[in-house]
């Protein structure tokens, strides 16, 4: 069957962060279904919680290569020992299939010179591994910065950039596509609705347009956790007033005039990242409390605490 962009823009199921009616989604998927046509390396860029992962899957599924294995490789946190190991093994693992799957090389920016080149010495080049090559494995990458900038600062590179880019794809942040955040929305209610096994109410007018006004610095994934967080506690209110605390926190300025205070914002960044972990812990074990308290390696008595910190209290009474 036909993988169409029209099908990649209206599956939202099976596509998640993808899915989007705007024009910048329709052109952008019509793009990537284009390019996962062909066997070239795939440079995906866009900022964090934009849906680089997603495409990367989606790219994959809908190429030659997609009954294969998607092979990831995390490049936040690896030395040239380690990073060689996984390509190896990615490259052995998949050089036994036929075809060969892809590898995905996430975070690519994260890299140091000594990585770079040991993996610039052990991706296949164009010559090597053409289109006809059905044992060669597919090559996508994804970024958060410009590599074009990286490389003229010296921190990336020149030979490695355009071995991984040969087509690039770049992907909207979510405040530059707000059209498509009320249907992101009810895809994410519904996910976690019947993840959870929880009815969750319509969102009403009003509490849309106060989505579609608020910045998402957090992109789509700050929207899926922000619905999560609907869901869970069932209270749209208290969701919507989190919101707007943090508006205001990201907008408020030091006494002094001189901006945001960086202690205040990591304080407020690790308070909203414990409370996530909080609620994803909570949401797997169904509000077994004790359960959620030995996956987060902390008392109950420290997590009956912070529920009660992060306003969870009507939740907790009635679990």
């Amino acid at each position: 069957m036909d993988q169409t962009p029209t099908l990649v823009s209206e599956d939202p199921v099976t596509t998640g962060f993808v899915y989007g009616l705007g024009p910048a989604m329709v052109t952008l998927n019509a793009k990537a279904a284009e390019i996962a046509r062909t066997d070239i390396p795939v440079l995906i860029l866009g900022e964090s919680g934009t849906g680089k992962d997603a495409y990367a899957r989606l790219i994959h599924r809908l190429s030659q290569k997609g009954d294969s294995r998607l092979w990831k490789i995390n490049c936040s946190s690896v030395v040239p020992g380690d990073l060689l190991a996984q390509v190896h093994e990615a490259m052995g693992r998949l050089s036994s299939r036929e075809p060969s799957g892809s590898i995905y090389l996430d975070n690519i920016q994260e890299l140091d010179l000594a990585c770079q080149r040991v993996l610039l010495s052990h991706l296949p080049d164009g010559e090597s591994c053409g289109s006809q090559n059905a044992s060669c494995a597919r090559l996508i990458s994804s970024t958060t910065r410009s590599l074009e900038s990286e490389v003229e600062a010296g921190r990336f590179r020149r030979e490695l950039y355009f071995r991984l880019n040969g087509a690039s794809l770049r992907l909207p942040a979510l405040r530059d596509r707000r059209e498509d955040i009320s249907i992101l929305t009810e895809f994410f209610l519904h996910k976690h609705s019947r993840a959870l096994n929880k009815k969750v109410s319509p969102l009403s007018k009003k509490a849309m347009q106060t989505l579609a006004a608020y910045h998402w610095p957090g992109n789509i994934r700050e929207l899926e956790y922000f619905a999560r967080k609907m869901v869970v506690f069932d209270d749209v209110q208290m969701a919507l007033n989190d919101l707007h605390a943090a508006r205001i926190a990201n907008q408020r300025p030091l006494e002094n005039g001189r901006g945001a205070s960086l202690k205040v914002a990591a304080r407020a960044a690790s308070k909203e990242a414990e409370r996530e972990l909080i609620l994803q812990a909570l949401g797997r074990t169904r509000w077994n409390r004790k359960r959620a308290a030995q996956e987060l390696q902390i008392s109950y008595k420290s997590l009956l605490y912070k529920i009660k910190q992060i306003g969870a209290l009507n939740e907790e009474q009635q679990s």
